[in-house]
């Protein structure tokens, strides 16, 4: 995944490299900055690949500004069009792309360029700073915000259907893994656990529920599960459907080889996954607390006025 920003005369420009299954995916929400006055639109990056096709579109467009996700795979695109930008760290810039000699060298040339760079988190934060220590002071620390639309007419119960889960909606454990189909996110880690607690739990799934990012990956996603008892596997879903899908479960579970926004799952996932199912008071708790911490760590409002704040840095460069 790979996102580009721009700005033509107030105009904000993000590419999205594949549908994303929940709002966001690193870039701030369009809603910001068209709330301070920047028209927003949307290009996939991986059909900008070479420079000669990004400064074209910057002419064509009149495009005088930009911001990336992803230092390598969008920052690099940037390079040498004299217009100011900023980037987004990406958790495959600081995981995996730093420990390639050739993309290492390529991100540091773009910090040197960038106007100013995010980080979700103030590990990611120090982590860039280790490997391109010429870029501190202009790095920042901006979680990112949440905000769900759940769609208020969609039905639980043709949720479970579509999902091959013939059973009454009152009494089932939904736990759902959303994620694009691909190796990075590892979608087939818990599989064996919740095959084994659903021949003990008939009421117990997991649903795995995301885009097919990488076809041959899918093919073995889709093999592994057909033959798996209590798994099942969505495509790709509208926005609104999943945020009230995400409302309906019991819990949401998340999985990945390389992340760098959400705790790892731990390896006694399973013992305290059945914990919570026979604990209606822990579960109250932790509903409670995550709320809490969201409101308090990842407010949508504060993400708001961050980037706002940090593209007026842009408009500054505009015309120098």
């Amino acid at each position: 995944m790979g996102m580009l920003g721009l700005l033509r005369n107030h105009c904000f420009f993000s590419l999205p490299s594949r549908p994303a299954v929940t709002r966001g995916v690193g870039l701030p929400d369009r809603d910001h900055l068209e709330a301070a006055g920047h028209v927003c639109l949307l290009k996939d990056a991986c059909d900008l690949e070479s420079s000669s096709e990004i400064a074209r579109f910057i002419e064509a467009e009149n495009l005088e500004a930009a911001l990336a996700l992803h230092l390598y795979r969008g920052g690099r695109l940037l390079r040498g069009h004299g217009i100011p930008f900023g980037i987004i760290f990406g958790g495959t810039d600081l995981n995996e792309d730093v420990n390639h000699r050739e993309k290492n060298e390529v991100m540091g040339k773009v910090l040197e360029e960038a106007r100013f760079a995010v980080a979700f988190t103030e590990s990611m934060k120090e982590a860039a700073q280790t490997q391109w220590p010429h870029a501190r002071g202009k790095i920042y620390v901006q979680s990112q915000g949440v905000v769900t639309v759940p769609n208020a007419a969609f039905s639980w119960d043709t949720f479970l259907r579509r999902s091959g889960i013939n059973q009454s909606a009152d009494n089932l454990y939904i736990f759902l893994l959303v994620c694009g189909l691909r190796q990075v996110k590892d979608p087939l880690y818990l599989v064996d656990v919740f095959s084994e607690w659903h021949r003990e739990e008939p009421n117990v799934y997991m649903v795995i529920a995301g885009p097919a990012v990488d076809p041959v990956f899918t093919r073995e996603v889709k093999a592994r599960v057909k033959r798996t008892a209590g798994v099942r596997l969505l495509g790709e879903m509208p926005q609104e459907d999943l945020h009230a899908a995400l409302k309906n479960c019991f819990a949401v579970v998340n999985s990945s080889v390389s992340e760098g926004m959400s705790a790892a799952i731990l390896e006694e996932f399973a013992q305290l996954a059945k914990r919570l199912v026979r604990d209606p008071a822990l579960e109250k708790e932790i509903v409670a607390n995550g709320r809490e911490y969201v409101r308090r760590y990842h407010s949508w409002q504060a993400e708001r006025d961050t980037y706002q704040h940090l593209v007026r840095t842009l408009e500054r460069g505009v015309g120098e």
